[in-house]
Parts: C-alpha cells; sequence; structure tokens
C-alpha cells in the first residue's frame, strides 16, 4: 500500500477533484509526469478556475453600468440570447450527468446575465418587461429540468441550437461595436477573460466530455469570443461619438 505524506486535510479534497487513483500516482507517487492523469488533473484545475472566474466575470460590466448609469453599446438581445443558451446548457448538461467542473461557470454567468439583463430594461423604460421576462424564465427552467415535461431527445434538441444561439447572441454586439466604432461600457475584462475561458473550456471538453454537441459549441463559443476580444484591442483608444450613440445602442437591442 502507497503511504500518504499529505496531510490528509489536504489530500481527501484533492482525491474529490481528481479522484483517488490519479492523487495516488501524482501525489503519493510523485509521478507527476504520467500522461492520463497529469492531463486529467490539469482539466480538473482549469475547469475548477473556470467556474471560479464565471461568479466574477461579468461583474466588471456590472459596476461599470452601475456607476456610469447607462447601457449605451450594450445590445439587449445578446444578453437574452445568452441568458437563454445559459439555462439549456445548465439542464442538458445535469441531466447528461457531467461533472460540475464542466459546465459550472454557466450557472453563476447566468445570473449575471440576466442582473445585466434587468438593468438594461430598467436603464431604456421596460421594467415591467423584464418582471415579465423573469416569470417566463422560471417556467422555461422548470421544464427542462423536469423529464416529464421535456424529454431527453427534445433537451439535445435544444442544446443543439444554443450552438447557433450562442453565435447568435455575439453577433448583435459584434455589430453595435463595428457600427460604433466604439466599445462603449462594455467590460474589456468581461470580453477578455469570456475569450480566455472558452479557450481553456476547449481543453477540459477534449478531456473530460465525450459529447460532440458539447465540443462543437465549445469551438464556435471560443471563435465568437475571440473576434469580440479582437474588437475590443481594435478600437482600444477609439473616441466616443456624440448624443446618437445611445439611439444607436437601442437600435441594435
Amino acid at each position: 500500500m502507497t503511504e500518504h505524506w499529505l496531510p490528509e486535510i489536504l489530500r481527501s479534497p484533492l482525491a474529490s477533484l481528481i479522484g483517488e487513483e490519479c492523487t495516488v500516482t501524482l501525489v503519493d507517487q510523485l509521478n507527476i509526469f504520467e500522461p492520463k492523469c497529469l492531463r486529467f488533473a490539469l482539466s480538473k484545475g482549469l475547469g475548477l478556475g473556470i467556474v471560479l472566474g464565471g461568479c466574477v466575470v461579468k461583474l466588471p460590466q456590472l459596476f461599470k453600468i452601475l456607476k456610469s448609469k447607462s447601457v449605451a453599446g450594450i445590445s439587449l438581445s445578446s444578453y437574452v440570447l445568452e441568458v437563454i443558451a445559459n439555462v439549456i446548457t445548465i439542464a442538458y448538461n445535469f441531466r447528461k450527468g457531467y461533472d460540475f467542473t464542466t459546465y459550472g461557470e454557466a450557472l453563476f454567468i447566468g445570473m449575471q446575465n440576466y442582473i445585466i439583463t434587468l438593468l438594461i430594461l430598467l436603464m431604456t423604460g421596460r421594467a415591467s418587461l423584464g418582471m415579465a421576462a423573469g416569470a417566463l424564465l422560471l417556467v422555461f427552467t422548470y421544464a427542462l429540468f423536469s423529464s416529464a415535461l421535456v424529454n431527453s431527445a427534445l433537451l439535445s434538441a435544444l442544446y443543439g441550437l444554443t450552438i447557433p444561439l450562442v453565435v447568435s447572441s455575439r453577433i448583435p454586439q459584434i455589430y453595435t461595436i463595428h457600427k460604433n466604432k466604439y466599445t462603449g461600457q462594455l467590460s474589456a475584462f468581461a470580453v477578455f477573460n469570456y475569450f480566455f475561458g472558452t479557450a481553456a473550456r476547449l481543453f477540459t471538453t477534449l478531456v473530460q466530455v465525450d459529447d460532440s454537441l458539447v465540443l462543437i459549441g465549445v469551438v464556435l463559443a471560443t471563435v465568437a469570443n475571440g473576434v469580440l476580444a479582437a474588437q475590443m484591442l481594435y478600437y482600444w483608444n477609439a473616441p466616443a461619438p456624440k448624443d446618437k450613440y445611445r439611439l444607436d445602442s437601442k437600435k441594435n437591442e
């Protein structure tokens, strides 16, 4: 039997994350270059980091809106589509039984996206629409998690639709930036974290999830987020347009 040199208070949570077999190999035996376990441990670590990052990735955007009291340059339709995609992603992965570290950020990002969506509606005089949308979202979420209301085949089909949905959720924002030649109140921290997060998620999906639908979705999300990140760099020091900017933002909702 392999002797455990790491204190149990540290070894136990590590074993829960990467499994007993890989803990023995990488930690107890210090065989840190064993390919299978090293790849799995890196994937788990990245996945956990992505989930933790998802807890805060949209907070700079949220604070930026609250501080400026403006949603200029932020597309409502992008956030609505993203919230829908987040809910479907969570339900699909949960019902498939995939590890939380392979999709958990969708939960926290979805919550932040929903708050930002409500702020956009509130700041554009449509608070009542926000309350109605919230009620519909609760019903939609309940239905997705109920196998009696939405069977596995239908849920898979809906998840398949999130692939173009994720890409299309970025298109209004990409178009808004392209049209205005300015990033407005869009948070650079959120944009770059999204891009690097989806790039890292591509690795964890390849290692931990044997699902072509999930893989295709992550690849396309990485590409779309990469376009936004490129726009952020290109228009980094671009001057703000005149008063028509707020109107342009509304037109692109």
